[in-house]
Parts: structure tokens; C-alpha cells; sequence
């Protein structure tokens, strides 16, 4: 199978998330994308609600979205995670699958300073979503990166090849989101109505709706 891997704190998970995912899904013919909550991410100070929410909204997504799947391997971790890590873990578990790791163009432009980040590529193909205002440089020292791996095509190895994928600009932010929750305005527009729900249930985010 053809697995995307989509990483991040989902705090809480929300279009922005959901809709790029599914767009590369369907672009590149994944069978599944696996929605993958942080515990502890390495780059943020902490969350503003508890990973067993973080995971339960998530989970509340995968349910309205079938081509979405909870993966809890990160959030199941007590150190920060690691993406190379991560997926190492995943390969030997599931040696099967083919796997496609999702980031944004602002991440892949500082992927250098990821932990053992040239080591992605024995592990998974990368797929770099575009969005409008980020841009590679052909001076940057990560065109030559994805130029090279642009050419190397996913029939030749089960890793290794960099996916460029232009996708729809969404406008939503979780710090958005949070403060539209916490002064009662709508969030319809930004959240799938199964998460929405699972909010106002459990009152997260000081929630008034």
C-alpha cells in the first residue's frame, strides 16, 4: 500500500490540515493518509489540550474522512519525536508499504535542520506541498536537493524521491481557531463538524458554542 504520513500537533486538527491531505491523496493516488499527533514535538513548547484529545479529534476526522487514518505511534512515545525516528519505526513494522511523507514548502526549506535529515530518504519519499508565498531559490542549497530527487521516480525505489504538489490555499490557523472558539465565533468554514462536535463536548478551548 501507498501510506502519506501527515505529522503535527492538531491543536485542533482543522481543514488546513485535512483538505491538503486529501488533495495529495488523490493526486498521487495514496491508498491512505495517516494522521500522525505529536506527544511531544521537538520544535513547539507544549499544546493547549492533552494529547488523548488531540487524538480523539483526530480520530473524529478519520471518521468523517475515510481516506484518514489515526496513527498514534508519536503520541504513545514519552520523549519528543523525532521524524526520522519515527519513521524507522514505521518501516519495520509495516515493511510492506510505500511510504510518503507530507510537509509544506516552509518546512522543507529549513529540512536541514531537521535531526538526520538526510536519512528521510532511505526511509520514505517526500512530498512537498506548495503554497503560494514560499518559494525555492535556485540559490538555495535545497534546490539541488530537489532537483536531483525530483528525478528519481517512486517505480525505481520504495524511497528516496521528492513529490512537488501544488495544492489549494487554505486560510485557517489552529491560533485562529483557538481564539474563534474562546469568543464564541463560528468555526464552521474551519473545522469538520465531527470535531466541532467533539469540543463543544468535552469544552475545549474555553469554548462558548
Amino acid at each position: 500500500m501507498k501510506i502519506g504520513i501527515l505529522g503535527g500537533t492538531f491543536d485542533p486538527i482543522h481543514f488546513g490540515h485535512i483538505r491538503p491531505a486529501i488533495e495529495v491523496q488523490q493526486r498521487l493516488k495514496l491508498d491512505e493518509v495517516w494522521l500522525m499527533p505529536n506527544h511531544i514535538p521537538p520544535h513547539k513548547n507544549g499544546t493547549h489540550v492533552s494529547t488523548d484529545d488531540r487524538l480523539a479529534m483526530a480520530q473524529a476526522a478519520c471518521d468523517q474522512f475515510p481516506q484518514l487514518k489515526l496513527c498514534a505511534i508519536e503520541a504513545n512515545r514519552d520523549t519528543p519525536s523525532y521524524t526520522v525516528t519515527t519513521l524507522a519505526v514505521l518501516k519495520q513494522q509495516y515493511p510492506m508499504h510505500e511510504f510518503y511523507f507530507l510537509m509544506g514548502m516552509d518546512s522543507f526549506l529549513g529540512l536541514q535542520s531537521w535531526y538526520q535529515w538526510q536519512s528521510l530518504f532511505d526511509l520514505c519519499h517526500i512530498v512537498v506541498c506548495q503554497r503560494p508565498g514560499w518559494q525555492l531559490s535556485i540559490q538555495h542549497p535545497m534546490q539541488t536537493v530537489l532537483t536531483e530527487r525530483s528525478a528519481k521516480t517512486a517505480t525505481i525505489s520504495k524511497t528516496g524521491a521528492i513529490f512537488p504538489v501544488s495544492i489549494t490555499e487554505q486560510p485557517f490557523s489552529s491560533t485562529q481557531i483557538r481564539t474563534d472558539l474562546s469568543q464564541g465565533i463560528s468555526v464552521n468554514d474551519a473545522l469538520p463538524s465531527s470535531v466541532q462536535l467533539y469540543i463543544k463536548q468535552h469544552r475545549l478551548y474555553g469554548s462558548k458554542t
